[in-house]
């Protein structure tokens, strides 16, 4: 079986030529205008269990930025323990992404220091 490339994460350097899929990705969501219409991309372009998996990723982030245990995370919203602890890494340690928008939505200070990505 033929293998497809792994999915290009470094940004284009011209701001309208994608140079990846990803990056065209990037352009169509930037194109939309409100939030109906992102909903809408979203059913679109996601299976429903994607679509599940990257709203239980998001509904962990204001848990953590509350300080919660992963257990009673896991115990208030049903994500498995082992997504929680990937959303803390990624929070802490990702590309900005989850704190940015976490930040921009008042769900966390900006530059505020989080609990160690660990099981706490």
């Amino acid at each position: 079986m033929k293998r497809r490339p792994a999915l290009d994460l470094t940004p284009a350097a011209g701001p309208r030529q994608p140079e990846s899929r990803l990056d065209g990705l990037v352009e169509a969501v930037l194109a939309l205008r409100d939030a109906d219409e992102i909903r809408r991309f979203f059913i679109d372009l996601c299976t429903p269990a994607e679509l599940e998996a990257m709203a239980d990723r998001w509904a962990v982030v204001p848990e953590l930025a509350e300080g919660r245990a992963y257990r009673d995370i896991h115990d208030r919203t049903g994500v498995s323990v082992t997504t929680v602890g990937r959303v803390a890494r990624c929070l802490a340690l990702g590309a900005g992404g989850y704190r940015l928008a976490a930040e921009r939505l008042e769900l966390l200070a900006p530059g505020a220091a989080l609990s160690p990505p660990e099981a706490h």
